[in-house]
C-alpha cells in the first residue's frame, strides 16, 4: 500500500480532545491536499473523528473550518495550482471557500467505533490510560479485516506493552506531538522492538509532509520529554518542600516558579508549567512511569495533596487557563494554594519580600522573550550564565542547583539508553519545551570537570 493508500481511511480517537483535535486538523489538510492531487481523482479519502460526545464533535467540526480557513489563508498559491481545472473558482476568497468545504467533506464525526474498523491507519489521543487504551485498540484490531496501523499520542506509556497487550503484532508506534498539535514542530517517534519498518518509515513522510521535527525516543516509559518534564518538576516540588521548613509555602513556590522561569531563561516557571498540563495528568504520567523505573521514585506526596483539595490546573475548552498551584487573571499568575488556609493567597502580598530575598537577575538580563529570538542568542546567554555562577544571593543558588540537576535528568536519559544522544534530549527541549538552550551545556557544567 502507497502513501496516498494508507490515507485513504483514517480514523482519530479522541478526535474532539486537545491533542486530539489538532491531530484531525493536520491530518484532514494532508488528505485534502492529497485528494487534489490529479494522480488521486479516482480514490476516495475519509477521515473519522471518533469521540463519545456528539456535542463536542459539533465544537470540533467549528474549530476544524476556522482553523483551515487560516491555513488556507497561507498557501493561496498552492490551492491555485492545485484547483487550476476549476474554471469556476476565480476569487481568492472563491477558493479558499472551496477548500474548506473539501477539507469538511473528508471528515466524518462519529460516535460509533465501528467507523474505525475500515481504517488503514488509527492516530489514538484519548485518555492517558494503558487499560483503555489497550480495549479500544484490541477491539478495533479484532473486527478489522485491514491490520491497521496504530499512531499512539502517548507521552508515557510503554509501546511495546500497548502492542503485546492489544494484540497489534507490531503494528503501532509513538507518534508523540506536543501541545498544540498545528503549531507545535516536534514529535517523538518511538518504534518497539518488532514494530514494523514500512509503519516508521510511513511516519516519516507523514511527519515530513506535516512539516514537523521528529526526535527518535527509545520504549521506555516517559520517553525524552516527560522523562526530563517529571523529574524537572519533582527537583522543584521537593526544593519547595526544603524552602518551607523555614517560610511560608506560598512564598517558597513563588521564589522557585520565579527561579525556575526569569534565572534559568525558560518561557514559563516550573509550576505554571505543572499547571498548564495538569496536576492530575502529571501524577498519572508519574504513576504509568515509576514501575518502570528502579533506582529512583517519581512520586510526589504535595501533588497528591494538592489533587485531594480539588487543585488540578488544565484547561477550559477555549484554551484559558485553569487555576492549579498558581491563581491566574487573564493568564498571568496572580496567587498562589496554600494548602493550609486551603485559599488562594495573592502573590501582591509578598512579592516585594521574595523578590528581595532572591536577589537580583545576572546582569546583562536575559528575558526569554527576548533572547529566543535573538541571533546573538549564545552570546547573551553565555555571558548571562558565567554572572549567574559567579553570584552568591538565594535566587543565584537556586538557579545553580536547579540547572545543574537539569543536566543530571539529561545525562541520565542518555546514559540509561532512552535518548540516542545528548543532541536529541537537547533537541526535545529546544523545541518541545520551547527552551531557549538545551539541558546539556556548559552553563551549569560541575567546576572542574573536565568531561561529563
Amino acid at each position: 500500500m502507497d502513501y496516498a493508500g494508507r490515507l485513504e481511511n483514517v480514523t482519530v480517537l479522541g478526535a474532539a480532545g486537545k491533542m486530539g483535535s489538532g491531530i484531525l486538523l493536520l491530518t484532514a489538510i494532508e488528505m485534502a491536499d492529497l485528494s487534489l492531487k490529479p494522480e488521486n481523482k479516482d480514490r476516495q479519502f475519509i477521515l473519522n473523528a471518533l469521540d463519545v460526545s456528539d456535542q463536542a464533535l459539533g465544537g470540533l467540526m467549528k474549530f476544524l473550518r476556522a482553523q483551515v480557513r487560516k491555513a488556507a489563508e497561507k498557501k493561496t498559491v498552492l490551492l491555485r495550482s492545485l484547483y487550476e481545472s476549476r474554471k469556476d473558482l476565480i476569487e481568492n476568497s472563491e477558493i479558499i471557500d472551496q477548500y474548506i468545504f473539501d477539507v469538511s467533506s473528508i471528515v466524518r464525526p462519529t460516535t460509533r467505533i465501528e467507523a474505525a474498523y475500515e481504517s488503514g491507519l488509527i492516530f489514538e489521543a484519548i485518555i492517558e490510560n494503558p487499560e483503555i487504551k489497550v480495549k479500544l485498540l484490541s477491539q478495533i484490531d479484532r473486527n478489522s479485516k485491514k491490520k491497521p496501523w496504530v499512531f499512539t499520542n502517548t507521552s508515557s506509556i510503554p509501546i511495546h506493552r500497548l502492542d503485546e497487550q492489544a494484540g497489534l503484532e507490531g503494528r503501532i508506534l509513538g507518534f508523540h506531538f506536543y501541545n498544540p498539535p498545528a503549531v507545535q514542530k516536534l514529535v517523538e517517534l518511538i518504534a518497539a522492538k518488532n514494530t514494523v519498518k514500512e509503519a516508521v518509515e510511513f511516519a516519516h513522510t507523514y511527519a515530513k509532509n506535516l512539516r514537523k521535527k521528529i526526535v527518535p525516543s527509545n520504549d521506555f516509559a516517559g520517553f525524552i520529554g516527560n522523562g526530563h518534564f517529571m523529574r524537572d518538576a519533582l527537583h522543584g516540588i521537593a526544593e519547595v518542600e526544603r524552602l518551607s521548613k523555614d517560610m511560608p509555602f506560598v512564598e517558597a513556590m513563588y521564589k522557585l516558579n520565579k527561579v525556575s522561569q526569569e534565572f534559568l531563561v525558560r518561557p514559563m516557571g516550573i509550576f505554571q508549567l505543572v499547571d498548564y498540563v495538569g496536576l492530575d495528568v502529571c501524577q498519572y504520567i508519574m504513576s504509568v512511569m515509576n514501575p518502570h523505573v528502579k533506582d529512583e521514585d517519581l512520586h510526589s506526596d504535595l501533588l497528591d495533596r494538592m489533587i485531594g483539595l480539588g487543585v488540578k490546573g488544565g484547561q477550559f475548552s477555549d484554551g484559558s487557563q485553569k487555576n492549579g498551584f498558581l491563581e491566574y487573571e487573564k493568564g498571568r499568575p496572580v496567587g498562589i494554594y496554600d494548602p493550609e488556609k486551603k485559599e488562594y493567597v495573592k502573590i501582591a502580598a509578598f512579592q516585594e519580600k521574595c523578590d528581595g530575598k532572591l536577589g537580583e537577575l545576572p546582569q546583562p538580563a536575559a528575558a526569554w522573550k527576548t533572547v529566543i529570538g535573538s541571533p546573538d542568542k549564545a552570546e547573551i546567554l553565555t555571558k548571562f550564565f558565567k554572572a549567574l555562577n559567579s553570584m552568591d544571593s538565594l535566587g543565584a543558588k537556586l538557579a545553580v542547583g536547579y540547572g545543574k540537576r537539569s543536566r543530571e535528568i539529561s545525562l541520565k536519559l542518555v546514559a540509561d539508553k532512552v535518548a540516542n544522544s545528548e543532541e536529541d534530549v537537547n533537541t526535545v527541549l529546544l523545541t518541545g519545551f520551547y527552551h531557549a538552550y538545551g539541558p546539556i551545556n556548559e552553563y551549569f557544567k560541575p567546576r572542574g570537570a573536565g568531561g561529563q
